[in-house]
C-alpha cells in the first residue's frame, strides 16, 4: 500500500467508526437502531470490512477495487435515500459516514490510477473510469450537501431536481438547442474559423499584413461580448444571424493567431530541404508548413468550440425570438425557476463537451505523428 493510500484508508476507518458510534448515540443508545437507516449501517459495516482488506491485503488489487466500488456506491445510495425521509435530521454520525464514503471513493480513484494493464483497451477504459468516477462523486457530494444542510433550491438546487426538470422539459430544451447551437453556433463557428484560416494564409503570404492586421486583431479580440452583441442585434436582427455574427467575431482571431504561429513552427532545416527540391511556396505550404501547423490549428478549433457557445448564449440576452438557450436562462431566472436555468446549463455543458471531444478525436486522427500521441 502506498503512503497516501494508507493514510486515506486510516481516515476512512476512523470516520466509519465515528459514524457508527455517533449514530448509535443520536438514536438514544438503542442497540438495534442507528440514526441512519439500515442501508447506511450496512455501508458502515461493509466499509470496515473493506478497510480491513485494505490494511491486510488478503485479496488481489482488482478484487479489492471492485469491493470498494460496490461498498462506497451502495453507501452513497443509502445516504441519499435517507435524506428522502422528511423527519430525518442529519447529525454528526451521518456526516461522518458521508466523509468516509468520499474517502473510499478517493482511494478507489487512486487504485484505478495506479493500474497499468498491458491491454490498450483496458488502459483506455481505466483512463475513462477515473474522470467519470470523479464527476459522479462531485454530483453525489453536491446532492448530499445541498439536501443535508437544507440549502434553498432558489440558491442551489440538488442534481436530482435538475435532472427531473431536464427529463420533463426535453421538448423545450431541444427547441433551444436547435436555435442556439444548430443554427447560430455551427454557422458562426464554421464561418469564423474558416475566414480566420484563410486570412492567416494571406498574412503569411503578404508580410505587411502581419504588421498591420495582427495588432488590430488583438485589439478586436479584447472587445467584450456584451458590447458587441447589442450592435450585432441592431445590424442583423433578432434571429440567429446576429448571434452567428457574434460567434464569428469571437472565433476569427483565435484561429488567425494560432494558424499564423503554426505556419512558423516548421524548422529552418525542413524549409531548406524543400528549397533543394525546387518546391514553390504552395508546395511547401501544403506538404510541410500546414501539416506542421495542424496542432496549432486544432488548438484554436478546440478553444473556439467553447467560445462559440458562450458567445451565442450571451448574445441571446440582448434580443432574440422566444426560443434559445440564452433567452431561456434570462427568462427563467427572472421567474426564479432556477432548476430550468441549471437544466439549460447542463445542456450547454453537454454540447460543449461533445464538441470538444469530437475535435480532439479528429485531432488525434490527423496528428498521430505528434510527440504527444506517441507511446
Amino acid at each position: 500500500m502506498i503512503r497516501s493510500e494508507g493514510i486515506l484508508a486510516d481516515l476512512m476507518g476512523l470516520f466509519l467508526l465515528l459514524g457508527l458510534f455517533l449514530s448509535h448515540v443520536e438514536a438514544g443508545g438503542s442497540v438495534l437502531q442507528f440514526g441512519p437507516f439500515a442501508g447506511a449501517a450496512l455501508f458502515a459495516i461493509g466499509g470496515l470490512v473493506v478497510f480491513g482488506c485494505l490494511v491486510f491485503r488478503p485479496v488481489s488489487a482488482i478484487i479489492l477495487a471492485a469491493l470498494l466500488a460496490i461498498v462506497v456506491h451502495f453507501g452513497a445510495y443509502a445516504l441519499i435515500s435517507e435524506l428522502g425521509d422528511r423527519e430525518f435530521v442529519p447529525g454528526g454520525g451521518f456526516w461522518c459516514l458521508v466523509i468516509a464514503a468520499w474517502l473510499g471513493a478517493w482511494i478507489l480513484a487512486d487504485m484505478l490510477s495506479a493500474f497499468e494493464p498491458r491491454d490498450a483497451n483496458a488502459r483506455r477504459l481505466i483512463g475513462l473510469a477515473v474522470p467519470f468516477l470523479f464527476g459522479v462523486w462531485l454530483l453525489v457530494l453536491w446532492e448530499l450537501i445541498v439536501r443535508g444542510f437544507g440549502v434553498p433550491t432558489v440558491l442551489l438546487p440538488p442534481p436530482s431536481m435538475i435532472m427531473d426538470r431536464f427529463a420533463s422539459s426535453t421538448s423545450i430544451l431541444w427547441a433551444d438547442f436547435r436555435q442556439t447551437y444548430l443554427k447560430a453556433v455551427i454557422a458562426g463557428f464554421v464561418m469564423g474559423c474558416g475566414s480566420g484560416f484563410v486570412v492567416a494564409i494571406l498574412v503569411d503570404r503578404i508580410p505587411f499584413l502581419r504588421k498591420g492586421l495582427l495588432p488590430v486583431g488583438n485589439l478586436v479580440s479584447a472587445l467584450p461580448v456584451v458590447g458587441i452583441a447589442p450592435i450585432m442585434v441592431m445590424w442583423f436582427g433578432f434571429d440567429w444571424p446576429s448571434k452567428a455574427a457574434v460567434v464569428i467575431v469571437m472565433t476569427f482571431f483565435p484561429m488567425l493567431v494560432n494558424t499564423v504561429a503554426g505556419l512558423a513552427a516548421s524548422g529552418a532545416m525542413e524549409r531548406d530541404l524543400m528549397r533543394t527540391y525546387a518546391s514553390n511556396y504552395w508546395q511547401t505550404l501544403f506538404k510541410l508548413r500546414l501539416p506542421a501547423a495542424l496542432p496549432f490549428i486544432f488548438n484554436a478549433l478546440k478553444i473556439n468550440s467553447t467560445l462559440a457557445l458562450i458567445g451565442a448564449i450571451v448574445a441571446e440576452f440582448f434580443g432574440t425570438p422566444i426560443v434559445g438557450m440564452g433567452f431561456r436562462i434570462s427568462t427563467e431566472i427572472g421567474r426564479m425557476n432556477v432548476d430550468m436555468v441549471w437544466a439549460e446549463i447542463v445542456l450547454a455543458a453537454i454540447a460543449g463537451s461533445l464538441s470538444y471531444g469530437l475535435l480532439a478525436l479528429v485531432e488525434r486522427t490527423f496528428t498521430f505523428w505528434h510527440p504527444s500521441y506517441r507511446n
